[in-house]
C-alpha cells in the first residue's frame, strides 16, 4: 500500500545501525561470497557517515575531548539512537542528553553544556529570518511594561549552565586553544541568535535567562521582569532590554490579552 515502508527495505535500515544484527536474509543470498564481511564494512562505512555529521556538528565538544574520544562516544550514540530520517538536519538533537548520561564523558563536567549550546547555534543558523525590531519601536513599549509583549527572533535560544559556559566556549573557539586550564567560578547563562548572517553567542547578564523564558510564554515585560528579579534579585530590565536590542533578538511588539 501507498506510504507504507518496504519491509525488506526496514529489516536491512535496522540491520545496518545494530551491530550485533544478523545480515539481512535478502541481501545474504545475493551477496555471493562472505556476506556478514562485505556487509560488515558498509556498516561501517554509515556508521564512519553519522559520526562524521557529528562531528561537524559539534566541533567544540570535540576539541575538548579530542577526535579519539568523541569518535567512540558518538558511535555509541548512532547506535543507540540512529537517525529516524533521511533528512540529518535535525540529527544530533539528543546528543547533549546522551553525553549528560554517558560515564565516561564524567570526567568534563560542563562537556553537555557545551554540546547544548552548539546545537543550539546549529538551531539558530537553520532558523527563519525575522527583521530586528527598531529601537524606537521598543521604546513604546518600555513605556508600557504592564502590558506590552515582545516578540523574539525565531533564532534565539538559550542555554543555562552551572558552569562558565561561554568563557570556555570563546577559548575553545580560538585555534590552537586547549581546554583551558583554569575558568571563573561564576556559572554563565548563554544567549544564542542569528539577526543576519552569522550566529552570535553571548553571555547573559544575571536574570537574563529567566527574563527570556517569561517572554516566550508571552508574559508581560514587567512579568517577565519580576520572574527574573524573583531568580536574581539585580536584575536591571534597561540592561536587558538593552542586550536583547543590540543582538538583533526582538522582531515584535505586542500587547497581553
Amino acid at each position: 500500500m501507498a506510504g507504507h515502508a518496504d519491509p525488506a527495505e526496514a529489516a536491512f535500515a535496522r540491520a545496518v545501525l545494530n551491530s550485533d544484527a544478523a545480515v539481512p536474509a535478502d541481501l545474504a543470498r545475493h551477496a555471493g561470497s562472505a556476506p556478514a564481511r562485505r556487509f560488515a564494512v558498509y556498516r561501517n562505512n554509515v556508521y564512519a557517515s553519522l559520526i562524521d555529521v557529528l562531528a561537524a556538528r559539534f566541533r567544540v565538544t570535540t576539541r575538548l575531548v579530542g577526535e579519539t574520544f568523541f569518535r567512540a562516544m558518538a558511535r555509541v550514540y548512532v547506535q543507540q539512537e540512529p537517525p529516524s530520517s533521511p533528512v540529518l538536519i535535525r540529527y544530533g538533537a539528543g546528543f547533549a542528553d546522551f553525553i549528560a548520561a554517558f560515564p565516561p564523558a564524567g570526567a568534563v563536567p560542563y562537556l553537555a553544556d557545551v554540546a547544548r549550546l552548539e546545537w543550539a547555534w546549529h538551531t539558530a543558523y537553520h532558523a527563519a529570518d525575522a527583521e530586528p525590531l527598531p529601537l524606537e519601536a521598543l521604546q513604546a513599549a518600555a513605556d508600557g511594561v504592564e502590558q506590552a509583549t515582545l516578540k523574539l527572533h525565531p533564532s534565539l535560544g538559550v542555554v543555562r549552565s552551572d558552569y562558565p559556559l561561554v568563557t570556555i566556549w570563546q577559548l575553545a573557539m580560538r585555534e590552537g586553544e586547549d581546554e583551558p586550564a583554569r575558568l571563573p567560578a561564576d556559572c554563565e547563562d548563554a544567549l544564542v541568535v542569528r539577526p543576519a548572517l552569522t550566529v552570535e553567542v553571548r553571555r547573559l547578564p544575571k536574570g537574563g535567562a529567566a527574563f527570556l523564558f517569561a517572554l516566550q510564554r508571552g508574559d508581560s515585560l514587567q512579568a517577565a521582569a519580576e520572574a527574573a528579579v524573583a531568580a536574581a534579585p539585580e536584575f536591571d530590565l534597561k540592561a536587558n532590554l538593552a542586550g536583547l536590542m543590540s543582538s538583533g533578538a526582538v522582531v515584535g511588539v505586542g500587547t497581553c490579552a
